[in-house]
């Protein structure tokens, strides 16, 4: 029904006030919470990752991502055999590998 009413303009209205101060402010906090809440923390972990895998050795005690607990027997650049219990051995990839235990965590399993 706004087809028979005409626009109504003010007269000499003020322009608003410049935001351009107030929107590269609130881009640059935007950036500041996305690298401290979420880009660092992944970064940390990640890294902490990489220096777990590298300092893998025979003997160590990990657990996988599937929950898997076993005593590294033997490891290459990709993958890594776990033994889970006496005789029975699993291949996993390295990558799956997700902590490491203490030492004697699996006897007192």
């Amino acid at each position: 029904m706004s087809f028979f009413i005409s626009p109504a303009f003010a007269e000499g209205a003020a322009t608003a006030p410049d935001t351009g101060m107030f929107n590269l402010l609130f881009l640059v906090g935007f950036g500041l919470i996305f690298y401290f809440f979420m880009w660092r923390p992944q970064a940390k972990r990640a890294k902490e990752h990489k220096n777990l895998l590298a300092g893998l050795n025979k003997g160590d005690e990990v657990i996988t991502a599937g929950g898997v607990l076993g005593k590294v027997v033997n490891l290459n650049d990709d993958y890594v055999v776990l033994e889970v219990c006496e005789g029975t051995q699993l291949t996993f990839q390295k990558t799956h590998v997700s902590a490491a235990v203490p030492k004697g965590t699996l006897k007192s399993i």
